[in-house]
């Protein structure tokens, strides 16, 4: 059963979740570059590219996840896929509240929105490949004409774009799928996708700003097609060791378990109100703090590693 995983998507999901790390790390930090955190609203930096990649990564499992509930009942799928996503946007809201209740007011976080393009998703999970290629550019269109009539204000007010800014999402999720599809049909075909992504990413920013606060067209063409380009990337590399599962692996493996947990443990080392231990953080103890954040989450998941590994022996 444990071979049955790509671990290209496994190495790319760990090595998104093990960014997210990083990135909102060092969001606090004094010394940090700009560049190394979020945009504040039109502009794309590197850390604007890791939650839309993610969302890509959820896309290329998708499609395959529900035809594999389906073997046990339509109803079956539908009702795990629901209160999956449900089961997300709740977690979400308890990390909203508990980051309000420690002073870091939020009306929305990234698995809110993710929670709500999953349920968005599942509607249309069942269409072909070209009708849900057609449903998100519909759907990504529909909500830039929407934010630029009337919808500005809210979105900006939100954080990921708030409930409104989910449409946006859904649609990038939404086209994952779509290109997931035609990745598993082949290299070639996935290298004219990619192509033709590029494409309409440059052309959207033409006509349409970058913005990840407003979860704009231009900023889900251009992470979608630089995300397919990254994982094309990591899918030729995992060829090195094709079976061989590694760090970015036991990451991937349980990415919802650890991106939860590091919130609470960087809690912890971010709580202290004290400058020097982290806002006005040196480089060097920065360095330190986030090489031992890194080090616990990575014990763990090496733990659960084991435990999936047995599991997996024990029912074989």
């Amino acid at each position: 059963m444990g071979s049955q995983r790509n671990l290209a998507i496994d190495r790319f999901r760990g090595s998104l979740v093990i960014l997210m790390v990083i990135g909102d790390y060092l969001s606090g930090v004094a010394f940090v570059p700009d560049y190394f955190k979020h945009a504040p609203d039109v502009g794309f930096t590197i850390a604007d590219t890791v939650a839309p990649a993610f969302v890509f990564v959820i896309g290329l499992n998708y499609g395959t996840s529900f035809a594999r509930r389906r073997t046990s009942g339509l109803g079956a799928a539908y009702r795990y896929f629901g209160l999956r996503y449900l089961a997300i946007i709740g977690i979400g809201a308890i990390i909203a509240a508990g980051a309000n209740a420690v002073g870091q007011p939020t009306d929305w976080g990234v698995l809110q929105a993710i929670g709500v393009a999953g349920l968005i998703t599942l509607l249309v999970i069942r269409f072909p490949t070209w009708a849900r290629f057609l449903v998100g550019a519909l759907l990504l269109a529909a909500y830039q004409w929407l934010l630029d009539a009337f919808m500005l204000d809210t979105v900006l007010g939100s954080v990921h774009g708030g409930l409104f800014g989910s449409l946006s999402w859904a649609a990038l999720l939404i086209l994952s799928t779509a290109v997931a599809d035609v990745w598993r049909r082949g290299q070639l075909r996935y290298l004219i996708c990619i192509a033709l992504l590029i494409g309409a990413a440059a052309l959207s920013v033409v006509f349409v700003p970058v913005s990840k606060n407003r979860v704009s067209l231009s900023f889900i063409l251009i992470t979608l097609a630089l995300s397919a380009v990254v994982f094309l990337a990591i899918e030729a590399l995992s060829r090195i060791a094709p079976r061989r599962a590694g760090l970015l692996c036991w990451w991937g493996e349980n990415a919802l378990l650890l991106y939860v947990l590091h919130l609470v443990v960087l809690g912890i080392f971010v709580s202290p109100p004290i400058s020097w231990w982290y806002v006005a953080a040196p480089v060097w103890l920065a360095t330190l703090q986030l090489v031992v954040i890194l080090a616990m989450l990575s014990m763990v998941a090496w733990w659960m590693h084991l435990r999936r590994s047995r599991n997996h022996v024990k029912l074989d």
